[in-house]
């Protein structure tokens, strides 16, 4: 049985003024007709391999997370306040039993192949069975400089050792990596055994583990909701689970897999996402709402409200909504969550 544990941090920024902190990213339906939240809990329901989802949020998006789950079983732990990854996963693994193999999921990826998903997560699981931290690594179709990599090494059964991480390389030498086809992605996607996991933390992090401890010690209960205490967790000084564990594990593994996934990190991102699952799109134009384009090339436009009319431009994408106007270069779009509009909502 493999226990995941869905995380729904962050403000998706970088998708403004569509993605707002009052329902941001993960919450909204960019990619089909679900949200990318929904769509996370959905790859691992009505499989019995899979234990009722862990959902880690933070307070402000619980009545969100309610209204998109239904009925659907669960269990949801309120974050007192946002401190990275590292700490979220440690909430989660300490409301599970030591030997229990949990399976850490971003609620805000989209991943084409949940079939592809479900195997490498079954994969995943042997291995953290065997204490090995284990992260997916998704197969590169291109020299992306926007992703952390790992580098395999020795094969292990469904895996391999993780020779070493990557942070986010050049052009030059991302081409390189991709060339040499030991490298992937680093997709947020892991499986550890949950004592494994606070073991590694405690060593590396023993702080952090400490406050952790002390926060679910006096959490308090609200039928299928569990509180940490606020003043403990807020001792915590916030890390990401690679800085904090990943890369500090001498057990750190990854199971490669191809699953035509993608963080949505982007307009542009998601724009390639749509050009995906269209077929015959030669100019790879994507439009919502009221558009009209010609001679346009590499176009993302969207608007829930008033007309977008473009004529002889390439590579830009325009967003209409929510009272507001963006226009951005696809290479500028990894920047939008820098402006005023995105910062200061």
């Amino acid at each position: 049985m493999i226990h995941p544990v869905i995380l729904c941090g962050g403000s998706g920024t970088r998708l403004w003024p569509l993605s707002l902190k009052t329902r941001p990213k993960p919450f909204l339906p960019l990619v089909g007709d679900n949200s990318l939240f929904e769509q996370a809990i959905d790859r691992v329901a009505g499989d019995d391999r899979f234990a009722e989802p862990i959902i880690v949020a933070g307070g402000a998006h619980i009545d969100l997370i309610k209204e998109q789950l239904g009925e659907k079983p669960h269990r949801l732990i309120v974050e007192p306040q946002a401190k990275n990854t590292a700490p979220a996963i440690a909430l989660a693994a300490a409301m599970l039993a030591p030997d229990d193999v949990m399976l850490v999921c971003p609620s805000d990826h989209y991943i084409a192949d949940p079939h592809s998903f479900r195997a490498a997560a079954l994969a995943a699981g042997v291995l953290a069975a065997q204490d090995y931290l284990t992260a997916f690594g998704i197969t590169p179709d291109r020299p992306e400089t926007g992703y952390g990599y790992i580098r395999q090494g020795k094969a292990l059964e469904g895996g391999f050792a993780i020779r070493e991480f990557v942070e986010k390389p050049d052009l030059a030498r991302a081409r390189t990596y991709l060339a040499s086809g030991e490298y992937s992605w680093n997709g947020g996607i892991f499986a550890f055994r949950a004592g494994a996991f606070l073991d590694t933390l405690a060593k590396h992090r023993p702080a952090m583990a400490q406050a952790v401890k002390a926060s679910m010690d006096a959490a308090s209960h609200d039928a299928q909701t569990l509180h940490p205490d606020a003043a403990s967790f807020a001792a915590i000084v916030g890390e990401s689970v690679d800085y904090a564990v990943m890369e500090n594990s001498e057990r750190a593994a990854m199971v490669p897999v191809d699953m035509g996934w993608s963080d949505i990190g982007s307009w542009a991102a998601l724009q390639d996402a749509l050009v995906e699952q269209s077929d015959g799109n030669e100019q790879r134009n994507v439009t919502t709402g009221e558009v009209d384009l010609i001679d346009c090339r590499n176009v993302l436009a969207k608007s829930d409200g008033i007309r977008v009319s473009a004529v002889g431009i390439e590579d830009v994408c325009i967003i209409v909504a929510n009272g507001e106007v963006l226009v951005t270069t696809r290479e500028g779009a990894q920047k939008v969550g820098k402006l005023p509009g995105a910062a200061n909502q």
